[in-house]
C-alpha cells in the first residue's frame, strides 16, 4: 500500500508539472476574468438571500428524501404485498397533508406578504 500511495503521489506530481510546463498561456485581458453563463458578473457575490430561499431548500431536501423512500418502497414492492401498498399509501398521504398544511399557512408563497389589515377611518 505505502508503495502505491507513493507512487500515485509521484504521477500526480509529473502530470501537474508537465501540464504547468506544456500548457498553453494565455495573456488576453479577458482571461483571468469570472465568467458563468455567459454572463458577465455584476456586484459583489456576497449577497444576503431572503429566508424563503433557505426554507423552500428546505422543504425540498424533505420532500426529496421522501422520494428515495418512496423509490427504495418500489424495488421490493412485490415482496412487500398488500400490506407494504397499504403501508405507502399512508406514507403519501401524510406527505400530503403535510405539503397541504404548508400551502395553507403561506410557507410556500414566494410573492409579497398578504397583509390584511383594516382600513381606518380618516375623519
Amino acid at each position: 500500500m505505502a508503495v502505491f500511495l507513493v507512487l500515485a503521489i509521484i504521477l500526480a506530481a509529473v502530470i501537474v508539472s508537465l501540464s504547468a510546463v506544456l500548457g498553453q498561456r494565455h495573456r488576453e485581458r479577458t482571461t483571468g476574468e469570472p465568467y458563468e453563463s455567459g454572463i458577465a458578473p455584476t456586484g459583489s457575490a456576497r449577497i444576503r438571500f431572503d429566508v424563503k430561499f433557505y426554507l423552500m431548500a428546505m422543504f425540498f431536501v424533505i420532500f426529496d428524501l421522501e422520494g428515495v423512500f418512496i423509490f427504495a418502497w418500489a424495488n421490493a414492492a412485490r415482496r412487500l404485498g398488500w400490506s407494504g401498498y397499504m403501508e405507502i399509501l399512508v406514507f403519501i398521504g401524510i406527505l400530503v397533508l403535510a405539503l397541504f398544511y404548508l400551502w395553507r399557512i403561506g410557507a410556500l408563497d414566494w410573492g409579497t406578504a398578504k397583509h390584511h389589515f383594516k382600513k381606518e377611518e380618516t375623519p
